[in-house]
């Protein structure tokens, strides 16, 4: 063998042996072990063949076999720029990691309701989100985070072009969080859907939420549900709604929206032609709002569900929605129970629609509302113009319930 052949293979010996050190103790010199001791007892490479040759062969707990499990991956991931970024936020903040962020930092779906975040936690797992490229859905409800978390998260939102969809309901981010968030909508066209559910939204929420609606080009989905949103709310969101060129739902259930703002609202609602489905429930309405309403159902040619129960909406409103139902073509599902239009309201509703042909009615809701017979005669005969019809209300006055 020549003396350049010896050097080779001293070389590529030299290759090996450095591949198996890495292999075995890691790329900084530890072994393997998430602790910095190696893994099942922390024994070595030389003192697991000794114990195998003492056991007369038997398969070795620390084999080959075992270096191919996802060890090495969790040691990557301990080691990524994005766990460190994460472990330093929290402790400038003072806070303890989330250790279900760590083991779920790159699904595509990161769940992490009711974690006691508060807002510093909040403000720590921020950091690393910014720069997250694997996360697409996140959801924070439940976790204190106040404005001040709220506002770290909507920051992160403008930086992370990744996340499509966010859940930070009920978190009491209050009116300098909705702020943080119009802002962020207003600066960013990645997110999609937005759910702002139960976060004490008043009527100061509305300005920079409203606004950000007008220029907002990329949000489909956004829940406003369970918060504090008054008349001048209404105002507000009813000229938005009229701008706003692509949200397909929203949700104002369960606010304080009444008088001239739901009328402003309905009216908003009426000029948009880009939302397939609204919830107005527990609002209260009333007739005026109905009234208007009833139009938006006669100039909306869009708009395919519709939620307005619990609205103080009596018979006189019923038949304003009656009105416009007996033209409109495209609403699929109505939802007008627990309203005090009484039988004569539901009679007069579901009589507009035998008197529509063109009618894409499916589900019609009168729950909690008794109706009469001839209301059941009527829904009989309608059936046989509108097979798909579904029907629900508060059960037939007139009547006794056999009790077992």
């Amino acid at each position: 063998m020549t003396q350049e052949v010896e050097s080779e293979m001293l070389q590529l010996e030299e290759q090996r042996a450095s591949l198996t050190e890495v292999d075995v103790r890691g790329p900084d010199g530890r072994p393997p072990g998430l602790d910095g001791s190696a893994p099942d007892g922390g024994e070595g490479e030389g003192e697991e063949e000794e114990e195998e040759d003492e056991r007369g062969g038997e398969e070795s707990v620390n084999s080959d076999e075992y270096y191919d499990t996802d060890l090495e991956d969790e040691e990557v991931a301990l080691e990524s720029p994005e766990k460190t970024s994460y472990l330093k936020a929290c402790e400038a903040l003072h806070v303890v990691p989330a250790s279900h962020y760590l083991r779920h930092m790159k699904d595509a779906e990161l769940n992490m309701m009711h974690r006691g975040l508060g807002p510093q936690g909040t403000r720590a797992l921020a950091v690393p989100l910014a720069t997250n490229t694997s996360i697409l859905r996140l959801n924070l409800r439940d976790n204190a985070m106040e404005g001040l978390g709220g506002a770290a998260i909507a920051k992160m939102l403008t930086e992370n072009i990744y996340i499509a969809e966010v859940d930070v309901s009920n978190n009491n981010l209050g009116d300098h969080g909705a702020s943080a968030f119009g802002g962020m909508l207003e600066e960013t066209g990645y997110l999609k859907s937005l759910n702002l559910s139960e976060n004490g939204f008043t009527n100061v929420a509305a300005k920079p939420l409203g606004q950000a609606l007008v220029v907002n080009s990329e949000l489909l989905h956004l829940d406003l549900s369970r918060n504090a949103l008054g008349e001048r709310s209404g105002h507000i969101l009813g000229y938005s709604l009229s701008e706003n060129t692509r949200l397909r739902s929203l949700s104002l259930a369960w606010n304080s929206i009444r008088g001239r703002g739901a009328v402003m609202l309905a009216n908003g609602l009426a000029a948009n032609m880009f939302l397939k489905s609204v919830d107005l429930s527990s609002n209260g309405f009333g007739k005026e709002a109905a009234a208007a309403l009833g139009q938006a159902l006669k100039d909306n040619y869009v708009l395919e569900e519709l939620n307005v129960s619990n609205n103080l909406i009596h018979t006189e409103g019923a038949i304003h929605f009656a009105t416009g139902l007996k033209v409109n073509r495209t609403i699929k599902s109505l939802n007008i129970s627990r309203n005090p239009i009484q039988n004569a309201g539901c009679y007069g509703i579901l009589k507009s629609i035998r008197d529509n042909p063109d009618s894409a009615i499916e589900d019609l809701d009168f729950s909690g509302i008794p109706v009469s017979q001839d209301f059941e005669d009527l829904h009989a005969r309608v059936k046989g113009i509108h097979s798909a019809l579904t029907v629900h209300h508060g059960g037939r006055f007139g009547t006794l319930k056999a009790f077992p």
